[in-house]
């Protein structure tokens, strides 16, 4: 039991980082041995838990960090080009714009993306955090189903 809660917590906290997502939590947890759902549960979980506090406080935290010199100035001016240029579908498609940025699982999408789009175009807390949990429901099923293939999933 102590081996699936560690390696549970492997997917977790990997689900968290921003980039890997669970896009690197999900095949991890394949590659431990894990069950799919538990695979797939503390990466969804992980993978929400900044979403909150990233909308709620990185715009904060972006004039914080370019007050402090200008190479972080600089590294903020980008992510929000980046945020911008991806907020175009979301600005255009609204709620089904920010499901599809989160849900497909390619690089500069996810749900940090999301939630950081979700910031600077300034839609609620409520609404953001429902499109992103859909995206990342979706997205995690397909890396679920990519990491553990369909037979797989139902027969470990």
């Amino acid at each position: 039991m102590n081996d699936i809660v560690s390696k549970a917590a492997a997917v977790f906290f990997t689900s968290m980082v921003p980039v890997a997502e669970l896009r690197g939590g999900i095949p991890l947890g394949a590659g431990l041995g894990l069950p799919a759902y538990i695979s797939y549960l503390a990466a969804v979980v992980g993978n929400m838990l900044p979403v909150p506090f990233i909308i709620l406080f990185i715009r904060r935290f972006f004039i914080w960090l370019g007050s402090r010199n200008m190479r972080f100035q600089a590294l903020v001016e980008r992510l929000e080009t980046r945020a911008h240029l991806k907020g175009r579908l979301v600005r255009k498609y609204r709620h089904l714009g920010l499901i599809v940025l989160v849900a497909i699982p390619l690089p500069g999408t996810g749900a940090w993306t999301g939630a950081l789009v979700a910031s600077l175009l300034d839609i609620k807390l409520a609404d953001a955090l429902l499109d992103i949990v859909t995206g990342v429901l979706i997205a995690g099923l397909i890396v679920l189903l990519v990491s553990y293939g369909v037979v797989g999933m139902f027969w470990p």
